[in-house]
């Protein structure tokens, strides 16, 4: 019995001065010249022992970024099906009457589903409605002029293409979708789009693919899928009362992942309203976003400032902790396989294939966070004894860029895996 306590004791004695060597370190870089004119905050948590290893500033609230994909993410997950649903429709005298739901997958230049346009091309006298959506086309605090830039699609309730035109000038002019090829011009132009119409420049000189969001009012959403189903369909502003029905689409996880990884923008944003069509027959993201933080993150110690689904917005705010505590869900209610794929690994995957690489197995899955002056990862990383750490190492109001910020939060994340 002795033997027994005198070991506890010193296990307890070592993960003590494990502890305050890390704090001694992590104070260390965090109080150098680097950071005394930026702001930034590390909390670091255990999820095998409950223990917080780290904080500083975790409590105090940051510009998020694209870390505000962690909370769509898990509202996805908390919201959604395993087969993502693509499209709510009723049958009424013959004439189906179809309304979309949000899903960005339908004919998206990666996630490639068809499966509206084939339930489409089964059908004859199809009604569209496009009055459900509540949500405005641009997020709140969005920067006006990005309207023409790949990162800022416009959201809306039947996505299609992920609400961009694809453009590339080889031999010949490639457009996707093809309804826009009489809209685009090969020329040079300060915007990539006129902003009140849905005309396109593409520089002649480009030989790369690049995509511009259009515009998509009821009008050209419903050129652009008759384009695709050959045939004629109406919009109408009634919906009828009968029983409405879901069609399904592509596996979720694939669209998680692709969100996750390169930070698609539109997904984020489109599966906030996908999964406020669970709640209620309008769309909005806000809904969803209001449900789960009154519900399965009703325990959040910091409460955020949460505007949209992608972060684009510099009206979000996030603290480290409150971002943990979600990772912490994802931990516990996801396998660690499963989950680590989802996220972006360092030195190996999506935005953090150049970043924070391994020696040698990789040691980070974590989502960034980029906008300008602001620089954020959080999520998971693997130490040298095996432990899982769940982190938020948040950067606000550098004057730099982002690279020499990632140089200066390596050593530190390194010496974390390396030491405890």
């Amino acid at each position: 019995m002795q033997k027994t306590l005198s070991l506890l004791l010193a296990l307890f004695l070592v993960g003590c001065s494990s502890n305050r060597l890390l704090i001694k370190e992590v104070d260390r870089n965090l109080e150098s010249g680097f950071y005394k004119n930026q702001f930034t905050g590390l909390f670091v948590y255990h999820p095998a022992t409950g223990d917080t290893l780290i904080n500083y500033n975790g409590e105090k609230y940051f510009t998020p970024a694209s870390n505000t994909k962690i909370f769509t993410f898990y509202t996805a997950h908390k919201l959604l099906p395993e087969y993502l649903p693509t499209l709510r429709y009723a049958v009424h005298n013959d004439t189906i009457y179809m309304e979309g739901i949000g899903n960005p997958a339908s004919l998206h230049p990666y996630l490639k589903d068809s499966s509206l346009v084939n339930f489409l091309k089964k059908q004859n006298n199809i009604k569209l409605y496009l009055k459900n959506l509540e949500d405005k086309s641009l997020g709140p605090g969005w920067a006006w002029d990005d309207y023409d830039t790949y990162y800022s699609p416009e959201r809306s309730a039947l996505p299609l293409y992920g609400n961009v035109v694809g453009l590339s000038k080889g031999d010949s002019l490639y457009v996707s979708p093809n309804y826009f090829s009489k809209d685009v011009i090969v020329a040079n132009n300060t915007y990539r789009r006129v902003q009140s119409e849905n005309k396109f420049y593409l520089p002649p000189t480009r030989k790369d693919t690049i995509a511009v969001p259009f515009i998509t009012d009821s009008v050209t959403i419903k050129k652009v899928l008759e384009d695709v189903i050959d045939q004629e369909i109406q919009i109408t502003r009634y919906f009828p009362e009968e029983e409405k029905k879901l069609i399904y689409g592509i596996k979720a996880d694939s669209v998680y992942k692709r969100m996750m990884w390169v930070s698609d923008n539109f997904i984020a944003e489109q599966l906030l309203i996908l999964a406020s069509s669970t709640l209620s027959d309008t769309l909005n993201g806000g809904k969803a976003r209001k449900h789960i933080l009154e519900n399965e993150l009703s325990e959040i110690q910091q409460n955020p400032r949460w505007v949209d689904g992608s972060g684009l917005s510099r009206y979000n705010l996030f603290t480290p902790q409150s971002i943990v505590f979600v990772l912490n869900e994802l931990y516990k209610e996801i396998s660690k396989e499963k989950l680590f794929d989802i996220f972006p690994t360092g030195g190996e995957t999506g935005t953090l294939e150049n970043y924070f690489k391994g020696d040698p197995e990789p040691y980070i899955h974590a989502k960034t966070g980029t906008l300008s002056n602001n620089y954020c990862l959080s999520g998971y990383l693997i130490t040298k004894s095996g432990k899982t750490l769940i982190f938020s190492f948040m950067n606000n109001h550098y004057r730099g860029g982002s690279t020499e910020v990632k140089q200066q939060m390596t050593p530190l994340l390194e010496w974390i895996r390396d030491n405890y």
